[in-house]
């Protein structure tokens, strides 16, 4: 590592995973050091200083580890988006496209209330996907999404250009080209 590391030092970088081409960017080596989650929840939230936030909700599932650090950070409430039946009680679903098929997340019907002010945490932004459905998620409960904060972009997946295009505040850490 430099002398100075970045978050990039952090992340390891696996070929091949989950299949031959891709280049699998593997943010659990920098939830391991100390110093880098450290680094990395500090600059999630550094363009939002000054922000009040009643909320962060975390995408399934490296999503609820960062979400659960900023919520603390912000002293904001955390609200897990998880894959479909995995939460008790009421909840409301939303499905979205996948690469080979189709996937549904889901809420607590009671999470959010009307009006609050949300930060969208994941670990990394590919096609956007399933950003997108946690956003219609808190959108449909009534919620406001400030912003959507990643460690990684791969921008060649088009994530970053769906959700702009939905009207969000993109913030990623670092980007990588390529799958």
């Amino acid at each position: 590592m430099s002398p100075r590391p970045e978050i990039k030092d952090y992340i390891r970088s696996i070929p091949d995973f989950p299949h031959e081409g891709v280049m699998f960017r593997d943010v659990t080596t920098l939830f391991a050091d100390p110093r880098g989650f450290r680094m990395a929840i500090d600059q999630l939230l550094h363009p939002y200083a000054g922000v009040r936030f009643d909320k962060v909700v975390g995408l399934e599932a490296r999503g609820f580890i960062l979400g659960g650090a900023v919520a603390h950070q912000l002293s904001a409430g955390f609200v897990p988006v998880r894959k479909k039946g995995k939460l008790p009680g009421r909840t409301i679903e939303q499905s979205y496209t996948l690469e080979y098929g189709e996937a549904t997340v889901e809420v607590h019907d009671d999470a959010i209330k009307p009006g609050e002010k949300i930060l969208l945490v994941d670990d990394l932004l590919a096609t956007g996907g399933t950003a997108e459905a946690g956003i219609a998620l808190i959108e449909r409960l009534g919620g406001e999404v400030i912003g959507c904060a990643f460690i990684v972009d791969l921008p060649d997946l088009g994530g970053r250009k769906r959700l702009e295009r939905l009207g969000m505040e993109v913030h990623a850490l670092v980007a990588y080209e390529g799958l």
